[in-house]
């Protein structure tokens, strides 16, 4: 017995460390040249931008930006990508980050609750943003330099580059023949739904994945939810007809 639990414990940690190793990305590999290209083009441009306007060397902007464009360039269609996820996203966080740092003494303090804050605020307004989180920090561990500038802060750097970082990106993501913004407006086409006749495997997925470009999710978590998709498509056939309303 005790051979037994040893044995399934060993497996189970074999298993655990295993998933440490992080599967390849699918994606397409001139996806791959083009986000890296975008993201290169874009923070150098902004940098030069923002260095133009401020007229000196802008020390907060490397790290929140620096996220922002492996986001912009090489996630377009995710969430968390869109130009208001960066412009909103990253000015919540800084208001909420040189806010806190006011009046909150203990920087310790004052992170946990810039951070806990800015999320909330970010999910209830649609632009959540990961790279906010780091907006939030600088304001209040960035130093006397970023404590002297108060508000200003939120507007030269943060608000400066986030525009013009999300301008390039919409520029650019176009010019490559990429959708973006990439939700569909209201009185765009969706697509209609597809019957799928055959069954589809982890394998297909992969080489679907691998023909576009990066979407930020597992193979196994997307054959989840198509695979709850296709209960719930089950129960909606299943339900009977509703009862025609009557036209006065």
């Amino acid at each position: 017995m005790t051979h037994l639990r040893r044995a399934s414990w060993i497996t189970s940690l074999r298993t655990f460390l295993a998933r440490l190793w992080p599967h390849p990305l699918p994606v397409a590999k001139k996806q791959r040249v083009m986000a890296s290209i975008g993201a290169g083009l874009g923070l150098m441009i902004t940098s030069l931008t923002s260095h133009w306007l401020l007229g000196e060397v802008n020390l907060w902007f490397v790290a929140p930006m620096g996220a922002s464009a492996v986001l912009l360039f090489g996630l377009p269609n995710s969430p968390l990508a869109q130009p208001w996820s960066i412009v909103g996203g990253n000015l919540v966080a800084g208001v909420i980050g040189v806010t806190t740092a006011m009046y909150v003494p203990y920087p310790a303090v004052a992170c946990g609750i810039a951070a806990c804050l800015a999320i909330a605020v970010m999910f209830q307004l649609r632009c959540l943003h990961p790279p906010g989180g780091a907006v939030a920090l600088t304001a209040i561990l960035g130093g006397g330099g970023v404590q002297q500038l108060g508000y200003q802060f939120i507007l030269s750097p943060v608000l400066l580059n986030s525009v013009c970082l999300a301008v390039l990106a919409i520029i650019f993501n176009n010019l490559a023949g990429r959708r973006y913004p990439h939700p569909l407006a209201a009185n765009e086409p969706k697509t209609n739904s597809v019957a799928l006749e055959v069954p589809i495997t982890r394998n297909d997925l992969h080489q679907a994945l691998e023909n576009g470009q990066l979407l930020d999710v597992d193979e196994d978590d997307l054959q989840q939810l198509l695979q709850r998709a296709e209960e719930i498509a089950r129960r909606r056939q299943q339900l009977p007809p509703q009862p025609l309303k009557r036209v006065s």
